[in-house]
């Protein structure tokens, strides 16, 4: 495996590192840099501008209207997106869904579907989780019921991220019960406006409206909607699935965030504490073993082998170090890091000027500490929980 970039790589990151100085917009950097709320308006101006140009399917053969990217040019491209301070990709289009669309769904829907991802238009949510059905998705209850040219849909999903946004929604539905359980699953796009359809909030520990449940009562959904064959959505699901937890590691975001930590624990006067220095450098060390496995993965698909059976490993890596910078960056703040009013920091409020910009509660950056900390606590939980991935990678890798 060779670590090192190439010329014709590093000139490539130079390209995208021009570009993105050039097209990303100044307001949405200094909210992601401070840790500030992204609003959909934020997430989708992006999505927009890097449709534009052709890459918000950014790991899109060119056949589909990709830029064709290798694996190299891919980990480079969101390197320098998150170095910058661009929002994170909302993935449930251009990571999640499109791919099983590009290789299970029909030609008709790859032309009606891919386009609206590409241009960040279509706002994509996912239907998987359901109450009692989480890290079990093939115990999934959500009917869908063949009637003529239609489904008739009627169940619950939860937990379904930014679902208040949604134009669509892709489903695992139960089509079949009298087979196994994994037998019996189709995989369904529904339209989120389509009468029957009820999205509720779930308001989190942090205060924010992210997650949702979302009702099918009686929701007709043309049988056209269905990807590849009807009772062979598990084998999708699981191919999505693969994609889904190798995103979830999010080396480069890591990397930007334990800069972001050492600002904080020199601005709090913590990093001249040996011990919570050596609790940085830990981190430090564990992130740059993430990225050189991913650098691994990476090489291996390069080389045409496959490298999604690591995914897990990769979810599992990055969604506890996400957890360790967060509860690094709270226990810098120490008593300062307390959940704040996102109402009043949006309307400009940064505390007392006349205490130095001090507000109740510490510094501006300590406000959004304890918020992320509790919002992290996820991470461990979504993709598929990191004791049923340690399950699977033993099973998959150690025979």
């Amino acid at each position: 495996m060779q670590l090192a970039f190439t010329p014709e790589q590093e000139a490539f990151r130079a390209e995208i590192r021009a570009w993105v100085a050039d097209h990303l917009p100044q307001d949405i950097s200094d909210k992601v840099h401070r840790a500030q709320r992204l609003h959909k308006d934020d997430l989708q101006r992006w999505a927009r501008i890097l449709g534009k140009q052709g890459w918000h399917g950014w790991a899109w053969p060119k056949q589909f209207g990709g830029p064709g990217w290798d694996a190299i040019q891919r980990h480079l491209f969101e390197e320098e997106c998150a170095l910058a301070g661009a929002p994170r990709v909302v993935p449930f289009g251009p990571v999640m869904v499109a791919p099983v669309i590009m290789a299970f769904g029909s030609p008709a829907q790859q032309q009606r579907f891919l386009p609206g991802i590409m241009s960040g238009d279509v706002w994509w949510s996912q239907g998987y989780s359901e109450p009692g059905s989480g890290s079990d998705l093939a115990s999934v209850k959500t009917r869908a019921e063949r009637q003529g040219d239609h489904y008739l849909v009627n169940g619950q999903k939860t937990w379904t991220t930014l679902g208040q946004y949604g134009d669509w929604i892709f489903c695992l539905v139960r089509t079949d019960t009298q087979v196994k359980p994994q037998a019996g699953i189709s995989f369904l796009l529904i339209d989120m406006k389509s009468p029957g359809v009820t999205v509720r909030p779930i308001i989190m520990l942090d205060g924010e409206h992210e997650v949702n449940e979302v009702f099918f009562d009686n929701v007709r959904v043309p049988a056209e909607n269905l990807i590849g064959e009807e009772n062979k959505g598990w084998t999708y699901a699981k191919y999505l699935l693969a994609h889904e937890r190798t995103n979830i590691a999010d080396v480069n975001r890591a990397k930007r965030e334990l800069e972001r930590l050492k600002r904080i624990a020199v601005a709090e006067g913590v990093y001249e504490d040996s011990r919570f220095r050596d609790q940085i450098a830990l981190l430090e060390v564990d992130i740059i073993a993430l990225e050189m496995m991913v650098l691994r993965v990476l090489s291996a698909e390069s080389s045409g082998r496959q490298s999604l059976e690591v995914a897990g490993l990769l979810k599992i890596r990055g969604s506890e170090i996400q957890q360790r910078y967060t509860e690094l960056m709270m226990l810098a703040g120490g008593p300062f890091s307390t959940p704040y009013l996102h109402e009043a920091m949006e309307a400009g409020w940064q505390g007392d000027q006349a205490l130095g910009g001090l507000w109740p509660g510490g510094a501006a950056h300590c406000a959004s500490l304890t918020s992320h900390y509790l919002n992290h606590r996820k991470t461990t939980i979504y993709g598929g929980s990191n004791e049923v991935q340690r399950n699977i990678v033993a099973q998959t890798l150690l025979g």
